[in-house]
């Protein structure tokens, strides 16, 4: 499974989700390619912060490309991984659109405010253009970073069930310093000691969903 975390807003939390995704499905037992496809390339400095803490045992194989051509890299490697998880960053670029024409799901945080979620038009239409090369792929958009007393929440959740080609996942991440803590070391939600239980259960909640509906057979309708 190709699964792509991005968007066309940075902030949003997409590495934080990337490499958590990657550490959460080592920690099923699964072969792991983590592919930092953002100019900044903090998926890469999280996997050296990671080398550093777990003294060379990082659970995944970590690269860095960007650019045109990295669908036909995914293709050609994807067969020697069970999943390859892309970190993008938070603008359209051709290397977001090469790594969704290869990928299965494509995974979109969203922060729970209004000038967050004006981007979400922007992503939806971006998603319609590339259904035309990946009719497959399946577009996911979730809440991270949530304030409880938000006053934006039942607005952003409104605005994501009109999305015509994204899904909307009901399983929110709040906005918790263990995230923070965690990365600086390497880490993921689930290893950091002391244990966020709550976090470590949201974060657990999301991959089960995001697993369950890329389990399920492509919608034809629309």
């Amino acid at each position: 499974m190709v699964i792509t975390v991005g968007g066309t807003k940075g902030g949003t939390g997409k590495t934080t989700i990337a490499t958590n995704v990657a550490i959460y499905l080592t920690q099923l037992g699964r072969d792991v390619l983590l592919i930092d496809a953002d100019d900044q390339q903090t998926a890469w400095d999280f996997s050296t912060f990671r080398h550093e803490t777990l003294e060379g045992s990082l659970g995944y194989n970590p690269i860095k490309m960007n650019g045109e051509t990295i669908h036909t890299y995914i293709r050609n490697q994807a067969k020697r991984y069970t999943d390859v998880v892309i970190d993008t960053g938070g603008r359209d670029t051709t290397s977001q659109r090469s790594a969704l024409v290869a990928s299965d799901v494509y995974l979109i945080p969203l922060v729970p405010h209004m000038f967050e979620m004006w981007s979400l038009a922007k992503v939806d239409h971006m998603v319609r253009e590339i259904h035309t090369f990946n009719p497959n792929l399946k577009a996911m958009a979730f809440l991270n970073k949530v304030e409880p007393r938000s006053i934006y929440i039942e607005d952003s959740v409104n605005l994501l069930k009109q999305a015509t080609d994204i899904e909307y996942l009901d399983a929110p991440l709040g906005n918790r310093i263990v995230y923070v803590h965690s990365s600086v070391q390497g880490l993921g939600i689930g290893e950091y000691k002391p244990q966020d239980k709550a976090a470590a259960k949201e974060f657990s909640d999301l991959m089960t969903l995001v697993l369950e509906k890329a389990a399920q057979p492509v919608s034809t309708n629309g």
